[in-house]
Protein backbone atom coordinates (compact mmCIF):
# COMPACT_ATOMS: atom_id res chain seq x y z
CA UNK A 1 0.00 0.00 0.00
CA UNK A 2 2.77 2.27 1.27
CA UNK A 3 4.42 1.89 -2.30
CA UNK A 4 1.47 2.66 -4.40
CA UNK A 5 0.63 5.62 -2.28
CA UNK A 6 4.43 7.07 -2.74
CA UNK A 7 3.49 6.41 -6.56
CA UNK A 8 1.18 9.16 -6.45
CA UNK A 9 3.62 12.05 -7.45
CA UNK A 10 4.01 10.19 -10.84
CA UNK A 11 0.46 10.31 -11.35
CA UNK A 12 -1.39 12.74 -13.52
CA UNK A 13 -5.28 12.94 -13.11
CA UNK A 14 -7.39 15.20 -15.49
CA UNK A 15 -10.91 16.38 -13.62
CA UNK A 16 -13.97 17.49 -16.12
CA UNK A 17 -16.85 18.88 -13.91
CA UNK A 18 -19.24 20.99 -12.30
CA UNK A 19 -16.95 23.71 -10.66
CA UNK A 20 -18.33 25.06 -7.14
CA UNK A 21 -16.25 28.01 -5.00
CA UNK A 22 -17.03 27.32 -1.19
CA UNK A 23 -17.66 29.66 1.22
CA UNK A 24 -17.25 29.05 5.08
CA UNK A 25 -19.07 31.63 7.65
CA UNK A 26 -17.10 30.66 10.75
CA UNK A 27 -19.35 31.75 14.26
CA UNK A 28 -20.70 30.95 17.43
CA UNK A 29 -23.76 30.76 18.83
CA UNK A 30 -25.04 32.44 22.61
CA UNK A 31 -28.90 33.20 21.77
CA UNK A 32 -31.50 32.15 19.18
CA UNK A 33 -33.23 34.83 17.12
CA UNK A 34 -36.50 36.77 18.08
CA UNK A 35 -37.45 36.86 14.96
CA UNK A 36 -37.57 33.18 14.63
CA UNK A 37 -36.75 29.93 15.99
CA UNK A 38 -33.03 29.95 14.75
CA UNK A 39 -30.07 30.73 16.14
CA UNK A 40 -27.79 33.91 16.01
CA UNK A 41 -24.42 33.22 14.92
CA UNK A 42 -21.62 35.88 15.75
CA UNK A 43 -18.96 35.45 12.85
CA UNK A 44 -15.14 35.27 13.37
CA UNK A 45 -14.06 34.78 10.02
CA UNK A 46 -14.68 33.86 6.47
CA UNK A 47 -12.41 31.69 4.17
CA UNK A 48 -12.88 29.97 0.84
CA UNK A 49 -12.21 26.50 -1.25
CA UNK A 50 -12.72 24.80 -4.04
CA UNK A 51 -15.57 22.91 -4.58
CA UNK A 52 -17.30 20.30 -6.51
CA UNK A 53 -14.82 19.63 -9.32
CA UNK A 54 -12.05 22.04 -7.62
CA UNK A 55 -12.36 19.82 -4.61
CA UNK A 56 -11.50 16.78 -6.38
CA UNK A 57 -8.37 18.80 -7.82
CA UNK A 58 -7.67 20.24 -4.58
CA UNK A 59 -7.79 16.34 -3.18
CA UNK A 60 -5.51 15.11 -5.52
CA UNK A 61 -3.19 17.92 -5.52
CA UNK A 62 -2.79 17.83 -1.77
CA UNK A 63 -2.13 13.83 -2.11
CA UNK A 64 0.41 14.31 -4.46
CA UNK A 65 -0.85 14.00 -8.13
CA UNK A 66 -0.51 16.37 -10.80
CA UNK A 67 -3.97 17.83 -12.18
CA UNK A 68 -5.38 19.26 -14.95
CA UNK A 69 -9.12 20.51 -14.81
CA UNK A 70 -11.88 21.26 -17.07
CA UNK A 71 -14.83 22.94 -16.36
CA UNK A 72 -16.95 26.10 -16.61
CA UNK A 73 -17.33 29.36 -14.34
CA UNK A 74 -18.94 32.95 -14.84
CA UNK A 75 -17.20 35.97 -15.52
CA UNK A 76 -17.17 37.67 -12.20
CA UNK A 77 -15.53 37.77 -8.58
CA UNK A 78 -16.06 33.97 -7.84
CA UNK A 79 -14.32 32.92 -10.36
CA UNK A 80 -11.54 34.95 -9.74
CA UNK A 81 -11.27 33.70 -6.64
CA UNK A 82 -11.61 29.86 -7.71
CA UNK A 83 -8.92 30.20 -10.15
CA UNK A 84 -6.83 31.91 -7.73
CA UNK A 85 -7.06 28.76 -5.04
CA UNK A 86 -6.29 26.42 -7.32
CA UNK A 87 -3.35 27.90 -8.92
CA UNK A 88 -1.88 28.64 -5.87
CA UNK A 89 -2.34 24.52 -4.75
CA UNK A 90 -0.85 24.12 -8.38
CA UNK A 91 -3.80 22.83 -10.47
CA UNK A 92 -3.16 23.66 -14.17
CA UNK A 93 -6.44 25.56 -14.96
CA UNK A 94 -6.07 26.12 -18.45
CA UNK A 95 -8.85 23.99 -18.98
CA UNK A 96 -11.35 26.76 -17.36
CA UNK A 97 -14.11 28.16 -19.94
CA UNK A 98 -15.87 31.27 -18.99
CA UNK A 99 -19.32 31.68 -19.84
CA UNK A 100 -20.34 35.80 -19.49
CA UNK A 101 -24.01 33.99 -19.35
CA UNK A 102 -23.78 32.32 -15.92
CA UNK A 103 -22.60 32.67 -12.48
CA UNK A 104 -19.66 30.75 -10.84
CA UNK A 105 -21.78 28.41 -8.41
CA UNK A 106 -21.01 29.80 -4.78
CA UNK A 107 -22.04 27.19 -1.61
CA UNK A 108 -22.23 29.42 1.72
CA UNK A 109 -21.97 27.03 4.86
CA UNK A 110 -22.38 28.77 8.49
CA UNK A 111 -20.37 27.00 11.05
CA UNK A 112 -21.05 27.73 14.28
CA UNK A 113 -18.32 25.84 16.55
CA UNK A 114 -17.92 22.62 14.70
CA UNK A 115 -21.75 22.24 13.80
CA UNK A 116 -23.18 23.64 10.03
CA UNK A 117 -25.85 25.63 10.85
CA UNK A 118 -27.32 26.19 7.45
CA UNK A 119 -26.24 26.43 3.34
CA UNK A 120 -26.96 28.76 0.83
CA UNK A 121 -26.53 27.81 -2.66
CA UNK A 122 -26.09 30.44 -5.29
CA UNK A 123 -26.17 29.09 -8.94
CA UNK A 124 -27.69 28.49 -12.43
CA UNK A 125 -27.96 25.16 -13.54
CA UNK A 126 -29.86 25.34 -16.77
CA UNK A 127 -28.23 23.72 -20.05
CA UNK A 128 -25.11 25.59 -21.44
CA UNK A 129 -24.23 26.74 -24.90
CA UNK A 130 -22.44 24.27 -27.77
CA UNK A 131 -19.62 26.78 -28.27
CA UNK A 132 -18.76 26.66 -24.30
CA UNK A 133 -18.84 23.12 -23.97
CA UNK A 134 -16.92 22.68 -27.34
CA UNK A 135 -13.79 24.83 -25.74
CA UNK A 136 -14.07 22.14 -22.61
CA UNK A 137 -14.32 19.09 -25.27
CA UNK A 138 -11.81 20.39 -27.17
CA UNK A 139 -8.82 20.99 -23.91
CA UNK A 140 -9.64 17.73 -22.44
CA UNK A 141 -9.68 15.81 -26.46
CA UNK A 142 -6.13 17.43 -26.27
CA UNK A 143 -4.86 16.80 -22.52
CA UNK A 144 -6.10 13.01 -22.14
CA UNK A 145 -3.03 11.68 -24.58
CA UNK A 146 -0.86 12.99 -21.43
CA UNK A 147 -2.59 12.02 -18.30
CA UNK A 148 -2.92 8.77 -16.30
CA UNK A 149 -6.77 8.91 -15.78
CA UNK A 150 -9.71 10.69 -16.04
CA UNK A 151 -12.25 11.89 -13.26
CA UNK A 152 -15.89 13.02 -14.31
CA UNK A 153 -17.36 14.72 -11.26
CA UNK A 154 -21.38 15.34 -12.01
CA UNK A 155 -22.60 17.89 -9.49
CA UNK A 156 -25.79 18.62 -12.03
CA UNK A 157 -25.08 21.69 -12.53
CA UNK A 158 -25.03 22.32 -16.40
CA UNK A 159 -21.16 20.41 -17.67
CA UNK A 160 -21.51 17.03 -17.64
CA UNK A 161 -24.17 15.96 -20.33
CA UNK A 162 -24.34 13.38 -23.14
CA UNK A 163 -22.75 16.14 -25.61
CA UNK A 164 -19.62 16.37 -23.84
CA UNK A 165 -19.27 12.77 -22.38
CA UNK A 166 -19.01 10.97 -25.32
CA UNK A 167 -16.27 12.12 -27.24
CA UNK A 168 -14.40 12.57 -23.98
CA UNK A 169 -15.29 8.73 -22.99
CA UNK A 170 -14.13 7.91 -26.48
CA UNK A 171 -10.67 9.67 -26.21
CA UNK A 172 -10.11 8.10 -22.79
CA UNK A 173 -10.80 4.64 -23.51
CA UNK A 174 -8.90 4.99 -27.08
CA UNK A 175 -5.66 6.18 -25.09
CA UNK A 176 -6.20 3.09 -22.90
CA UNK A 177 -7.03 5.78 -19.51
CA UNK A 178 -8.55 5.08 -16.00
CA UNK A 179 -12.06 6.88 -16.54
CA UNK A 180 -13.64 7.15 -13.06
CA UNK A 181 -17.09 8.94 -12.00
CA UNK A 182 -18.31 11.14 -9.17
CA UNK A 183 -22.61 10.32 -10.87
CA UNK A 184 -25.21 12.16 -10.39
CA UNK A 185 -28.28 9.52 -9.95
CA UNK A 186 -30.49 10.47 -12.64
CA UNK A 187 -27.96 11.00 -15.34
CA UNK A 188 -26.92 7.23 -14.98
CA UNK A 189 -26.91 5.79 -18.53
CA UNK A 190 -24.40 8.97 -19.49
CA UNK A 191 -21.76 6.29 -17.88
CA UNK A 192 -22.03 3.59 -19.98
CA UNK A 193 -18.44 1.96 -19.91
CA UNK A 194 -16.31 3.79 -17.66
CA UNK A 195 -13.84 2.12 -15.26
CA UNK A 196 -15.77 2.70 -12.28
CA UNK A 197 -17.99 4.54 -10.30
CA UNK A 198 -18.50 5.83 -6.64
CA UNK A 199 -22.27 6.26 -5.63
CA UNK A 200 -22.83 7.18 -2.10
CA UNK A 201 -25.78 4.98 -0.81
CA UNK A 202 -28.53 7.26 -1.81
CA UNK A 203 -27.22 7.81 -5.21
CA UNK A 204 -26.78 3.69 -5.80
CA UNK A 205 -30.33 3.53 -4.36
CA UNK A 206 -31.72 6.05 -6.71
CA UNK A 207 -29.95 5.02 -9.83
CA UNK A 208 -30.88 1.52 -9.23
CA UNK A 209 -34.41 1.59 -8.34
CA UNK A 210 -33.98 -0.44 -5.17
CA UNK A 211 -34.00 0.78 -1.66
CA UNK A 212 -30.72 0.21 0.31
CA UNK A 213 -31.56 -0.94 3.55
CA UNK A 214 -29.98 -4.52 4.33
CA UNK A 215 -26.98 -6.46 2.93
CA UNK A 216 -29.10 -8.23 0.38
CA UNK A 217 -30.76 -4.78 -1.22
CA UNK A 218 -27.01 -3.66 -1.16
CA UNK A 219 -26.04 -6.53 -3.36
CA UNK A 220 -29.07 -6.32 -5.49
CA UNK A 221 -28.08 -2.14 -6.29
CA UNK A 222 -24.53 -3.02 -6.74
CA UNK A 223 -24.74 -6.02 -9.30
CA UNK A 224 -27.90 -4.35 -11.42
CA UNK A 225 -25.78 -0.99 -12.10
CA UNK A 226 -22.35 -2.77 -12.98
CA UNK A 227 -24.34 -4.88 -14.99
CA UNK A 228 -26.42 -1.91 -16.55
CA UNK A 229 -23.58 0.68 -16.82
CA UNK A 230 -21.07 -2.52 -18.36
CA UNK A 231 -17.97 -0.85 -16.01
CA UNK A 232 -15.11 -2.62 -14.52
CA UNK A 233 -16.20 -1.78 -11.24
CA UNK A 234 -19.01 0.28 -8.95
CA UNK A 235 -18.10 1.45 -5.25
CA UNK A 236 -20.28 2.19 -2.92
CA UNK A 237 -19.65 4.74 -0.06
CA UNK A 238 -21.86 3.71 3.04
CA UNK A 239 -21.01 6.50 5.82
CA UNK A 240 -20.53 5.07 8.54
CA UNK A 241 -21.04 1.38 7.11
CA UNK A 242 -17.91 1.59 4.87
CA UNK A 243 -17.55 1.28 1.36
CA UNK A 244 -18.42 -1.94 -0.76
CA UNK A 245 -16.65 -2.76 -3.81
CA UNK A 246 -18.60 -4.92 -7.01
CA UNK A 247 -16.39 -6.15 -9.35
CA UNK A 248 -17.22 -7.29 -12.96
CA UNK A 249 -15.40 -10.85 -11.75
CA UNK A 250 -18.64 -11.45 -9.51
CA UNK A 251 -15.98 -10.42 -6.15
CA UNK A 252 -18.02 -8.40 -3.66
CA UNK A 253 -15.90 -6.81 -0.60
CA UNK A 254 -17.27 -5.41 2.18
CA UNK A 255 -14.87 -2.83 4.07
CA UNK A 256 -15.84 -1.20 6.93
CA UNK A 257 -15.09 2.49 7.87
CA UNK A 258 -11.75 3.60 8.90
CA UNK A 259 -13.43 6.60 10.62
CA UNK A 260 -12.78 7.08 14.33
CA UNK A 261 -14.31 10.51 14.94
CA UNK A 262 -17.10 12.33 12.45
CA UNK A 263 -17.43 16.56 12.22
CA UNK A 264 -18.11 16.88 9.22
CA UNK A 265 -18.64 14.47 5.90
CA UNK A 266 -18.55 17.54 3.42
CA UNK A 267 -16.39 17.16 0.32
CA UNK A 268 -15.68 13.33 1.94
CA UNK A 269 -17.16 11.76 -1.85
CA UNK A 270 -14.54 13.78 -3.62
CA UNK A 271 -11.60 12.56 -1.28
CA UNK A 272 -12.82 8.93 -2.03
CA UNK A 273 -12.54 9.34 -5.60
CA UNK A 274 -9.36 11.04 -5.72
CA UNK A 275 -7.68 9.13 -3.87
CA UNK A 276 -9.23 5.92 -5.32
CA UNK A 277 -8.74 6.94 -9.04
CA UNK A 278 -4.90 7.95 -7.92
CA UNK A 279 -3.99 4.37 -6.98
CA UNK A 280 -5.74 2.97 -9.90
CA UNK A 281 -3.20 4.89 -11.95
CA UNK A 282 -0.32 3.87 -10.49
CA UNK A 283 -1.12 0.43 -11.25
CA UNK A 284 -3.07 -0.95 -7.97
CA UNK A 285 -5.86 -3.90 -7.69
CA UNK A 286 -9.30 -2.61 -7.68
CA UNK A 287 -9.52 -3.70 -4.00
CA UNK A 288 -6.22 -2.12 -2.94
CA UNK A 289 -7.51 1.26 -4.35
CA UNK A 290 -11.10 0.84 -2.98
CA UNK A 291 -8.94 0.41 0.68
CA UNK A 292 -6.85 3.31 0.54
CA UNK A 293 -9.67 5.47 -0.71
CA UNK A 294 -11.73 3.71 2.29
CA UNK A 295 -8.92 5.25 4.51
CA UNK A 296 -8.32 8.84 3.09
CA UNK A 297 -12.32 9.02 3.74
CA UNK A 298 -11.53 8.17 7.67
CA UNK A 299 -8.90 10.54 8.11
CA UNK A 300 -11.27 13.75 6.02
CA UNK A 301 -14.28 13.23 7.61
CA UNK A 302 -12.35 13.90 11.13
CA UNK A 303 -11.88 17.16 10.04
CA UNK A 304 -14.46 20.56 10.19
CA UNK A 305 -14.99 21.94 6.54
CA UNK A 306 -14.32 20.49 2.84
CA UNK A 307 -10.85 19.01 3.80
CA UNK A 308 -7.92 16.97 1.96
CA UNK A 309 -5.74 14.73 3.29
CA UNK A 310 -2.11 13.93 1.73
CA UNK A 311 0.18 10.92 1.98
CA UNK A 312 1.34 10.97 5.29
CA UNK A 313 -1.54 10.78 7.20
CA UNK A 314 -2.81 7.95 5.27
CA UNK A 315 0.02 5.81 5.33
CA UNK A 316 0.55 6.62 9.04
CA UNK A 317 -3.47 5.65 9.46
CA UNK A 318 -2.39 2.14 7.84
CA UNK A 319 0.39 1.27 10.09
CA UNK A 320 -2.54 2.50 13.22
CA UNK A 321 -4.80 0.16 11.43
CA UNK A 322 -2.00 -2.98 11.18
CA UNK A 323 -1.45 -2.41 14.55
CA UNK A 324 -5.00 -2.68 15.78
CA UNK A 325 -5.81 1.19 17.15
Amino acid sequence: MERIIKKFNKAKILVIGDLILDEFVWGSVSRISPEAPVPVVWVDRESYMPGGASNVANNVRALGGSVYIAGVVGSDQRAEKLIELLSEEGVTTEGIITDPGRPTTLKTRIIAGHQQVVRVDREKTDSMSPSILKDVISYAEKIIPEVDAVVIEDYGKGVITPYILKPIIKAAKLHKKVITVDPKEEHLSYYEGVTSLTPNNYEASTAAGIKIIDETTLRAAGKKLLKRLRSESVLITLGEKGMCLFERSGKITHIPTAAQEVFDVSGAGDTVISAFTLALACGARLLDAAKIANIAAGIVVGKVGVATVNQKEIIAKFGDTLRGH
